[in-house]
């Protein structure tokens, strides 16, 4: 058996318990994407039944990977999830290289995107003109003021994340409730639809991925969940279950309201739209309002979860010491948070298409939580003897089915892509191969005296 690389111990302290971790899983992948996507998704796949197949199929390559990622959290429960994984498993090139790419790349976008989605949506519930700069100037407060509620503590941030996915959870559920129950729609939209193009499925599913994306983040807290060898498995599984459930249940919801060519008209709050013709204007401005508490979740989700990766870099040496460093009242590690917002507002300074850069993000992180999910194949061997709270159930082929649905899903976003000019996720990639000269380079910068 080949003994497991050692982190430093850590001074998170452990606060998190099983209602805070599922509502964190829940609320960091629940943010906007199923508010704001599906007219996306309808304009470019004008079939129901396709459409549902998409949400289904990734949402059951999404548990098989969570499946195996409760294996792995169980197994190394320590803060920075993922990054530990691939360096357990690949070695300090391939942490660092995931490392890097999260704490410059995909999280400040992430983070960037939903906090400008944030200030569209609130915005569009006061009636107000969407400007940029507005949107701007909101976006930058919600991420100055999560960013600060997060340095307070991870039981702060925590529990915005247990009241928001609380918010988010119940207007999901009111929405596809009321529609078939109030709701004056047809199931004849369900069965009716166009031709697919190649082309508009391979885009579309850039759209799906993005929106499921966020569940691998719960697994970065877990040195900070109480008793993690019993708690992680039931919170990844448990919250994977009922974001399946809302997602399928809400698509199921709007087609049922609407035709796929009048959905795809419906580019702003979908939501707001089906609850509008089920229980007037006070139902839209309500449920308009869960939606901007949802994506604020979501929100604080990415800014509680994502720094620790940062945080673990820096204790293992991988990045600047600083980076590990936690507030001596707090406990929290306020270095990489703040690092985080402040490259996440530059981002928003910067940011130009929202959907270029979910498709830009979603490639990179993807192809990514491959290797991560392909971790659990190496650690079987290599700390085959080390005791595991959770397996995989119906191992291998549970892990196998995310990783070659995953491939397949990356390739034809890649491919849909190219096919419209569209080279962003190429230049994705590109930056992640560049970040193992970056680890070699850093390695002997260290070496100088």
């Amino acid at each position: 058996m080949t003994p497991p690389v050692e982190s430093p111990t850590h001074d998170l302290r452990r606060v998190i318990g099983f209602f805070g971790g599922t509502a964190l899983i829940v609320g960091i992948t629940i943010g906007g994407g199923i508010f704001r996507k599906p007219p996306t998704i309808a304009a470019l796949v004008p079939n129901p039944l396709v459409i549902l197949g998409l949400w289904t199929a990734f949402g059951l390559i999404s548990i098989c990977g969570a499946l195996a990622v409760a294996e792995l959290s169980s197994l190394l429960p320590r803060p920075g999830g993922v990054y530990v994984f691939l360096r357990e498993a690949y070695g300090d090139a391939a942490a660092f290289v995931f490392g890097w790419l999260y704490v410059f790349v995909t999280t400040p976008t992430a983070v960037a995107a939903l906090s400008v989605v944030f200030g569209e949506f609130l915005l569009n519930l006061l009636g107000v003109p969407a400007g940029g700069s507005t949107v701007q100037l909101i976006a930058i407060a919600a991420i100055v003021s999560l960013t600060w509620a997060n340095v307070l503590g991870a039981r702060v941030g925590a529990a915005v994340s247990e009241v928001t996915t609380l918010v988010k959870v119940f207007a999901l559920a009111a929405i596809i409730l009321g529609a078939f129950l109030l709701g004056h729609g047809s199931l004849s939209n369900i069965t009716e639809g166009g031709v697919v193009q190649r082309g508009g499925l391979a885009r579309a599913v850039a759209s799906v991925i993005w929106t499921y994306d966020g569940w691998i983040a719960v697994s970065m807290i877990a040195g900070e969940v109480v008793a993690p060898e019993r708690l992680m498995k039931r919170i990844i599984i448990t919250g994977m279950l009922v974001i399946v459930t809302l997602y399928i249940g809400a698509n199921l919801a709007y087609l049922y309201i609407m035709p796929v060519g009048v959905m795809a008209q419906q580019k702003e709050a979908i939501a707001r739209t089906v609850m509008t013709a089920i229980a007037g204007p006070a139902g839209g401005a309500l449920v308009m309002l869960a939606i901007i508490t949802s994506v604020f979740g979501a929100l604080n989700g990415n800014l509680l979860a994502k720094p620790r990766v940062a945080y673990a870099m820096a204790r293992d040496g991988l990045t600047f010491s600083f980076l590990g460093q936690t507030h001596e009242r707090w406990s929290t590690p306020w270095a990489a948070l703040l690092i985080q917002g402040a490259v996440a507002i530059i981002m928003v300074l910067v940011l130009k298409d929202f959907d270029t850069l979910t498709t830009y993000f979603v490639v990179v992180e993807w192809a990514a939580l491959i290797f991560a999910v392909g971790a659990v194949f190496v650690l079987r061997r290599k700390m085959a003897e080390v005791p595991r709270p959770f397996r995989t159930p119906a191992y291998p082929w549970v892990p196998l089915l995310f990783v070659f649905g995953t491939i397949l899903g990356v390739s034809a976003i890649v491919w849909g892509e190219i096919q419209v000019g569209n080279f962003s996720p190429i230049y994705g990639l590109a930056i992640a191969l560049a970040g193992f000269p970056v680890h070699h380079l850093w390695k002997r910068l260290k070496r100088i005296p």
